[in-house]
């Protein structure tokens, strides 16, 4: 059953952020790649945030293969397609690209804020400061700029979708209030169908987990939910109080597993410290590149390695954080049985 419910979420889900997997006449997958999109979180040695890069600034390999960025977008401001001016008539143009916004721009390609799924711990390790952790949420979600959507999942035994993706922020705190606390902690079983909703979706999307505790009723390992989430290009953040970080075992897990996707993970000690983690994931959506690529021809369809790189002396300073790769998703298992798995 380990392996179970991974096999069976994956299913007939197109993912933009990977792959997606299409039939043939013969009855067999074939898994053909439409868009890669990459969140690049660009920091100086202090840990502030690098604004003002181009897209010529970034260097994108795919299997050591290079890669053409297609679309570019800095923190909140709009989506540009990147316009390869060598192809042009002009004889006066350079042998250079560069980036033009398009208000024409596809919307598949159309990066229009981030999309933030938020899955909070109600399990029976949640009793304790569970007002502070329905404040320091409602405090995040009133901060978001720059974002279209929200989700509130909550999470025990079962995963529990109390405000699905939307724009009314409103309809999203009234679900932060109406949770309570109670039953063991499937995190994991959670965290993989919340990244199953995020698939999906184009541009920025993130989920930011509040755990208070490891994780004991779930059916899959951790490293199944991280491989999926690298695979659709889904940032994990990780909020956690002392009692995850007082096992070893589940901070390194919170740890692996936000650092696989691109994303942080935090141990805050009290309320105080719990705002600050929200602050500073706040910070980071705010401040990511969001780039996509159509990758060029690879034979290779299992795990295809990432590496982004700046360029220019005056940059090798800075250090970039995102996704180290993802892998070409693809399954024989009926639908039904995906549905079927939602429901355990």
């Amino acid at each position: 059953m380990k392996r179970y419910l991974l096999l069976l979420c994956l299913l007939a889900v197109p993912l933009c952020g990977g792959g997606a997997a299409a039939q043939d006449d013969n009855s067999r997958i074939r898994v053909s790649v439409v868009l890669v999109q990459l969140n690049v979180a660009v920091t100086d040695n202090k840990g502030n945030y690098v604004s003002g890069l181009r897209p010529e600034d970034f260097v994108i390999t795919e299997d050591k293969l290079p890669q053409k960025a297609a679309t570019f977008e800095e923190g909140n401001g709009p989506t540009r397609r990147i316009v390869d001016v060598s192809a042009s008539s002009d004889p006066g143009t350079s042998d250079k690209s560069h980036t033009d916004q398009d208000s024409a721009l596809d919307p598949n390609e159309r990066f229009a804020g981030a999309n933030v799924f938020i899955l909070f711990d109600t399990s029976n390790y949640m009793y304790r400061g569970f007002v502070f952790a329905q404040d320091a949420i409602a405090d995040f979600i009133r901060s978001l700029e720059g974002v279209s959507k929200v989700a509130f999942y909550s999470y025990s035994r079962d995963l529990s979708r109390v405000a699905s993706l939307t724009p009314d922020r409103t309809q999203v705190l009234r679900g932060v209030r109406s949770t309570v606390a109670g039953d063991d902690a499937a995190l994991y079983n959670s965290l993989l169908l919340t990244v199953k909703d995020a698939a999906p979706l184009t541009g920025r999307k993130a989920i930011v987990v509040f755990s208070n505790g490891p994780d004991n009723a779930s059916l899959v390992p951790p490293e199944d939910v991280a491989e999926l989430a690298q695979s659709t290009g889904t940032i994990i953040y990780m909020i956690s109080t002392q009692v995850a970080e007082s096992e070893p075992v589940s901070t390194a897990v919170f740890e692996r597993m936000s650092k696989a996707t691109g994303g942080k993970a935090y141990f805050a000690k009290d309320w105080q410290d719990e705002k600050q983690a929200f602050n500073s994931i706040r910070d980071d959506l705010a401040h990511l590149y969001a780039i996509s690529y159509y990758p060029s021809a690879n034979p290779n369809h299992g795990w295809r390695a990432i590496s982004v790189k700046l360029v220019g002396k005056n940059l090798q300073k800075y250090h970039i954080r995102t996704r180290a790769g993802y892998r070409l998703l693809q399954t024989t298992q009926a639908t039904q049985l995906a549905e079927e798995a939602s429901s355990r």
